[in-house]
């Protein structure tokens, strides 16, 4: 049975988002709330000090990510979403990329999709991309390329 795609591989995991919102309250005040399981501040009247954190605490996912070369695109899974009007095939690098329309200001977005979505999106940046199978490898000292061993002669 052959794959209808032969460059995206059979088992891809799912591509991981991140998504840190800055949440007004009824009493003038505002919280932070991150999809991940992290310390957030406490709910406050400081709604820029808030909007620094969500923006500081969106940059340390992204520093603190390492991009899965196996993940699957995260656009993909929310039916191209992320780009309306364009349909595109997934395929590529595995990329990840921060969202972050200024003039809304209160949402920032971290996921994993693919270098043919991540173009198609408005208001995104690259802040990382997989580790190529190449460079998994270790270097080779200069000098010491690998040679091919002579085999050894019939008796």
């Amino acid at each position: 049975m052959a794959l209808a795609h032969p460059e995206v591989p059979a088992a891809r995991r799912p591509g991981r988002i991140w998504t840190v919102r800055v949440t007004g309250h009824s009493d003038r005040s505002a919280s932070v709330v991150c999809s991940a399981a992290c310390r957030m501040p406490a709910r406050s009247r400081d709604v820029a000090a808030l909007r620094r954190f969500a923006e500081a605490h969106a940059a340390a996912h992204a520093k603190a990510a390492t991009v899965r070369g196996d993940a699957s695109c995260q656009c993909r899974v929310q039916q191209c979403s992320a780009h309306q009007g364009t349909k595109v095939l997934c395929g590529g690098t595995v990329l990840l990329v921060l969202r972050h329309n200024p003039a809304v200001g209160r949402v920032w977005t971290l996921a994993e999709v693919c270098e043919r979505c991540a173009p198609l999106m408005t208001h995104a940046r690259v802040v990382g991309r997989a580790a190529s199978r190449d460079t998994a490898k270790p270097p080779v000292a200069p000098g010491r390329a690998a040679r091919p061993q002579a085999s050894p002669r019939p008796r």
